[in-house]
């Protein structure tokens, strides 16, 4: 596979580890009724997210067409185009996390970290994206990293969080 991508988005560098494993998991599922949602997650366990490349090696792997598998990857919001960092950051942005100023908190990570939502730093350290309801709206507002929970935010926080994942 190629290093560069034409689209602007990270190039795909997966490995033949990765493959080996993804068509042991097509060839146990490949005969099921349904396989394509378990092996979907699967991929995704173990490539991190779903290029095109690991949607068109389900699509020959199960028989089945890459737009039928494109239509699955993009309907679900389990399933995610673009790769994650190690540190993934989810920002509610639900009513009660919105009303006390989450947008702010999300907009001042945005602006640190150089990512939109739904994108992953190039050094593929941090990743970012927008929720709803978290269930902490107790704490609003809140975003997680991984699964850290951090409450009663303002936007001064974002440079004292982010220290902390400097390794």
């Amino acid at each position: 596979m190629s290093n560069n991508c034409s689209c602007g988005g990270p190039a795909f560098n997966g490995t033949p580890e990765q493959e080996a494993a993804l068509k042991a998991v097509i060839e146990q599922h490949k005969d099921q009724a349904g396989a394509l949602m378990p092996v979907l997650q699967a991929a995704q366990g173990i490539y991190g997210y779903l290029p095109i490349e690991v949607q068109k090696m389900v699509a020959e792997g199960l028989d089945v067409s890459l737009s039928d598998v494109y239509g699955v990857v993009t309907f679900y919001s389990l399933f995610s185009l673009q790769p994650k960092g190690k540190y993934r950051i989810s920002v509610c942005l639900g009513t009660a996390c919105y009303v006390k100023g989450s947008g702010v908190i999300f907009d001042r990570l945005s602006e640190k970290l150089g990512i939109g939502a739904g994108e992953c730093t190039p050094d593929g350290k941090f990743s970012l994206e927008a929720c709803r309801c978290i269930g902490a709206c107790g704490l609003a507002p809140v975003l997680t990293i991984n699964e850290k929970v951090y409450g009663n935010l303002v936007p001064d926080d974002v440079d004292k969080i982010l220290a902390e994942y400097q390794d």
